[in-house]
């Protein structure tokens, strides 16, 4: 059994700063990918950020320079720092994982169960 758990939304005013978390657990042998998605409302759920096992990242346009992915491989916890926030950033954020699990050669993809971000005066 996998669980990834998420944490750190909430409301902000614009230009602000928030912190998400996403932590895994259950029998993981291995976490190749750690990434957050985000969906607002009408709109298709989007990659916000992510970051592979040999540490390369990746970023959407509307985020870079603004938005950091952060992992402790340790913890199998993955961290998205948001600063200069905007209304438009306003979605539900999603932790997904991909995975393999304890004697299993397969690789899995877990999503978590969601958190919401609102920016807005």
């Amino acid at each position: 059994q996998v669980r990834l758990v998420e944490s750190g939304g909430g409301l902000v005013q614009p230009g602000g700063s928030l912190r998400l978390s996403c932590t895994a657990s259950g029998t993981i042998s291995s976490i190749h990918a750690m990434a957050w998605y985000r969906q607002a409302p009408g709109k298709q759920r989007a990659l916000v950020a992510g970051v592979t096992d040999g540490a390369t990242t990746d970023y959407a346009d509307s985020v870079k320079g603004r938005f950091t992915i952060l992992r402790d491989n340790a913890q199998n916890t993955v961290y998205l720092q948001m600063n200069s926030l905007k209304p438009e950033d306003t979605a539900v954020y999603y932790c997904n994982v991909h995975l393999k699990l304890a004697g299993s050669p397969l690789i899995f993809d877990y999503w978590g169960q969601g958190t919401q971000v609102t920016v807005s005066s």
